[in-house]
């Protein structure tokens, strides 16, 4: 599937390739429309489905209802903040040699990992704080910040 190089889809790549996020089409809506008005949702959302359909990145469902976009295709696992939201990757040792028994006459294609817990800054936060911090305040900006 060849697609025509646009600036959207180049804006997009980039945005994917600079974060570690594991971001929302939402949020890089937002981030791409501040760097490129008049950017559209549909195009986002379009550009996102071709990716992952060419296998330039992986889509995932981590159960907020919102399909999170991860540009690292590597085989890989995913530590989840049931605090803040934030996903970060993971090569998990000796993941691959999980097995299903026999009695299911199932074949396994690939498996996904999720570790559900606290990040470091959520488990760290004062009490006050903590009462704050919330799934949707997990966005591509903040990380893209800090990476700078």
């Amino acid at each position: 599937m060849g697609l025509k190089v646009t600036p959207q889809r180049q804006l997009l790549f980039r945005l994917l390739h600079d974060t570690s996020t594991h971001p929302t089409a939402d949020a890089l809506f937002e981030l791409a429309s501040s760097q490129m008005p008049g950017i559209s949702l549909r195009t986002v959302y379009q550009t996102l489905t071709d990716l992952a359909a060419m296998g330039e990145l992986q889509s995932f469902d981590f159960g907020s209802g919102a399909t999170r976009f991860d540009p690292n295709v590597d085989a890989h696992h995913h530590l989840l903040c049931t605090t803040c939201g934030d996903v970060a990757d993971i090569y998990a040792e000796g993941a691959d040699r999980l097995r299903v028994d026999d009695q299911h006459d199932f074949v396994v294609a690939s498996t996904d990992i999720v570790f559900r817990g606290e990040c470091g800054a959520c488990r760290n936060a004062p009490a006050a704080d903590r009462s704050r911090i919330s799934t949707s305040s997990s966005t591509i900006e903040t990380a893209t910040r800090s990476q700078s």
